[in-house]
């Protein structure tokens, strides 16, 4: 109906094993382990699971394009689950309205934080009990999407979020989740990881879970015209280091390995273009496509440690996740090249970031340069990280379920030393 629309179907959806699928156990700290070991969950099964939601939609007119196919499925509520920024854009308005004139009752918790807490979850979950919601339908970035899925998670699956945390702990699916995304950088809005804070122990949970992937994943650039230069920077880094940990991962294979290398290819050539100039039409688009490429590589190959130590930063210091994971990323890169298969592979990549010749210094290299063309914080402590934090950073980094595909697996003294190198740099 709608030009430029394309719906993207997952024919590999039903029927294929995860390859993440271990036994779990919890530590006395409240953190997961994998009782399966670490080295077993690496060298991965003769099965590789490819997952990705059932249906995308991508282009401008794809706002109206979700709108119709939701009132095609015959629902009758939904909540909207965003922020208050988007909610004072009028963004979230303009998606009750179509839902309202295609006859749904509609209800909002437009509160959620960046770095969305347990609180929020709880706060969400209340307004969807209360008007009974079928279906969740969340606007914004992965804040407002990680919530949503946490809320529609909790909604058929009942106890805490922090229950959830690691690997396919749920039993049953979600209330079908609708993400509609402003942001070209988490992926949230495609995958099957939620990050939730827990703020009284300052770390952030990890929820890795085919359950709460959405039902449909929305990239119309039209939302992302006014996404501020900064904003779009760290978003736009958050997924370059998706494609970059994907492709290092012990995890990776030849589906993932190709999304991330076209993810870098067109995150290089657009995201500077979308940060010098918003309403770059092209470069919004290409970065729409940029970021769900980087999104389909890690929700299949997983991350690595600059997500595990980013996260600590995050929970710690109510950091920005993009802009942590800028930073921390060549530094973390540097001490993979440790391992041969890592360091051939940032040689790969250097020849698309750039670079002449396929050499992982020069993929490091790059990786400087591009956060200072976007004015990224040259080191932890231009944001404010304090040295005296580095061993529970460490600490707590070494327990979160993203570092088990990094390939190598450091000690916590290699992880204090990628933490002062980054700091000092």
């Amino acid at each position: 109906m709608y030009k430029g629309v394309n719906a993207f179907a997952n024919p590999l959806r039903t029927g294929i094993t995860n390859f993440f699928s271990t036994s779990i156990k919890r530590t006395v700290n409240n953190k997961l382990t994998f009782a399966t070991g670490y080295t077993q969950l690496r060298k991965m099964s003769s099965v590789t699971g490819f997952y990705i939601p059932p249906i995308s939609f991508f282009g401008e007119g794809a706002l109206e394009e979700t709108a119709d196919f939701i009132q095609n499925k015959e629902y009758k509520k939904a909540l909207i689950v965003t922020d208050p920024g988007i909610a004072a854009i009028g963004l979230s308005g303009r998606v009750q309205k179509m839902l309202e004139e295609r006859g749904l009752d509609v209800a909002v918790y437009d509160q959620t934080q960046p770095n969305p807490n347990t609180g929020n979850v709880l706060d969400g979950l209340k307004v969807l009990k209360k008007q009974d919601s079928e279906i969740v339908v969340s606007i914004g970035g992965g804040s407002a999407h990680d919530n949503a899925k946490a809320i529609a998670l909790l909604a058929t699956n009942g106890g805490d979020i922090g229950d959830y945390e690691g690997l396919n702990r749920s039993k049953k699916a979600a209330l079908p989740l609708f993400a509609i995304n402003t942001t070209a950088g988490t992926a949230s809005e495609m995958t099957r990881f939620t990050i939730i804070s827990n703020e009284e122990k300052k770390v952030k949970m990890a929820i890795i879970d085919n359950n709460v992937t959405p039902a449909v994943a929305v990239n119309d650039p039209s939302t992302m015209f006014g996404l501020p230069p900064a904003l779009t920077a760290a978003t736009g880094l958050d997924a370059l280091t998706h494609c970059i940990e994907a492709f290092v991962s012990t995890a990776s294979n030849p589906i993932t390995d190709a999304c991330a290398l076209k993810g870098i290819d067109l995150i290089q050539e657009s995201l500077v273009n979308a940060y010098n100039d918003g309403s770059d039409k092209k470069a919004r688009t290409d970065m729409c496509y940029g970021e769900y490429l980087a999104g389909m590589a890690f929700n299949n190959a997983s991350l690595g440690y600059v997500h595990a130590i980013a996260h600590q930063l995050g929970g710690f210091y109510h950091l920005p996740h993009g802009v942590c994971n800028a930073v921390l990323l060549p530094h973390v890169q540097e001490f993979n090249m440790e391992c041969p298969k890592a360091k051939k592979r940032l040689g790969e990549i250097a020849l698309h970031v750039g670079a002449s010749q396929a050499i992982p210094e020069e993929t490091i290299k790059a990786l400087h340069a591009f956060n200072r063309t976007m004015n990224i914080p040259r080191n932890l402590k231009d944001l404010g990280v304090k040295t005296e934090d580095f061993g529970i950073l460490a600490e707590n980094a070494m327990k979160d379920a993203c570092h088990v595909t990094n390939p190598v697996q450091f000690t916590k003294e290699q992880v204090v030393a990628i933490l002062k190198q980054a700091y000092e740099y």
